[in-house]
């Protein structure tokens, strides 16, 4: 699996399980959605991805957005 597709799982599942925090524990928890959705919108402007970083030192393919 490519870079990109791990990037785009990971924010999907931090996504999935704020907004599920959010209904269990309290509106709080919104906070972590907003912080990946903005992350994603950064990331999509400047190519700048701190887990795509990690990922590549790691050893996992590079994908077209993330090199």
């Amino acid at each position: 699996m490519s870079i990109d597709r791990i990037v785009m799982a990971f924010a999907g599942t931090v996504i999935l399980a704020s907004l599920a925090l959010s209904q269990l524990h309290g509106p709080g928890w919104l906070w972590l959605t907003a912080f990946a959705g903005a992350n994603l919108l950064q990331s999509s402007f400047t190519g700048f991805c701190p887990l795509a970083i990690l990922l590549k030192r790691a050893g996992a393919a590079t994908g077209p957005a993330f090199r």
